[in-house]
């Protein structure tokens, strides 16, 4: 005879699809402007992957325009395109060596204010650089440290050779990497304080009371709590890895020149709109999102390796 203790617990019975969605009609509802922006600006264009397989004259359309199968691939192997995949790595590399971490310690430095009005502040300022578009962080620089700006004209009033970091093709990544920084960081930091008020304060207790001191207790409390989302956005990061900013670089690729300043974006810009190079700019396109599809399915999978959820399970 069962006893109380063996008896067996009462089954969970799911609510139907229709209960459900009665039940979440108003999230659902709330959700419905994002999907369609998804669906209309991202799945929808992926259907004009095709014209990487065929001679795609506008005039033809997408149906009536013949196949060509992969010759349009042979654009992989041309001189130019090599040079803005090298240039697109090099400036990936540099943005995820230093932009990257740059809203986590940027986070750091604000939680450790102590004052809630100066906090806000420090937030209000290290934010603003966001809103502005990309022309005026440009023109900014161009007034700054251009040929004719504010750093040309100090060294040249002291006898200095008369500095223009706008076109040296040698100090154009430190340049790029400083105006991500300075326009970005601010906002980047959102999530990361965000992630940082998510950590028990108990755990900051028990370590100070076992004689962590401030450092200690950065590197065994914070900065484990923030890993995952230091991974999530790692992985979201990689997928974009080839894509490292269309306008900021288009606005100064002439006065660099292209071989420093040409990247993919910029690349598919000038032979895909402007040459009308269909095809074999569609290619570019393409291999961008098989690569980066391709890193961030490995980078979630050693997420996994490491005991971590990644962006899925």
């Amino acid at each position: 005879m069962a006893t109380a203790s063996q008896a067996p617990a009462p089954e969970l019975h799911r609510p139907s699809l229709r209960t459900r969605l009665r039940r979440d009609k108003v999230m659902l509802l709330l959700a419905v402007p994002g999907v369609l922006f998804f669906v209309v600006f991202h799945y929808v264009p992926l259907l004009g992957n095709v014209i990487a397989f065929k001679d795609y004259q506008a005039w033809l359309g997408f149906v009536d325009s013949p196949w060509v199968g992969f010759d349009n691939f042979a654009i992989l192997a041309e001189p130019a395109f090599l040079r803005s995949l090298f240039n697109t790595l090099k400036f990936a590399v540099l943005q995820l060596v230093f932009s990257f971490p740059a809203p986590i310690v940027l986070a750091l430095l604000i939680s450790s204010i102590m004052r809630p009005g100066v906090r806000r502040f420090v937030q209000s300022v290290v934010y603003l650089p966001h809103f502005m578009g990309w022309v005026i962080v440009v023109s900014l620089c161009q007034q700054l440290l251009g040929g004719t700006g504010v750093l040309a004209h100090l060294t040249g009033a002291l006898g200095l050779p008369r500095i223009d970091l706008m076109t040296n093709p040698d100090t154009y990544p430190l340049l790029i990497i400083l105006q991500g920084v300075w326009k970005d960081s601010g906002w980047g930091t959102i999530i990361f304080l965000a992630a940082l008020l998510s950590i028990d304060g108990e755990q900051y207790e028990a370590a100070a009371i076992d004689g962590a001191g401030r450092w200690r207790r950065l590197v065994h409390v914070t900065l484990p709590g923030l890993v995952p989302v230091i991974l999530l956005l790692l992985i979201l990061n990689l997928g974009t890895i080839l894509s490292v900013g269309f306008e900021q670089f288009i606005l100064q690729r002439d006065s660099v020149g292209a071989p420093a300043g040409e990247v993919l974006d910029t690349y598919v810009y000038f032979n895909g709109i402007v040459d009308g190079q269909w095809g074999p700019s569609t290619v570019v396109g393409l291999v961008k999102g098989v690569v980066g599809l391709l890193l961030i399915l490995g980078a979630n999978k050693l997420a996994h390796l490491f005991g971590q959820d990644g962006i899925y399970r």
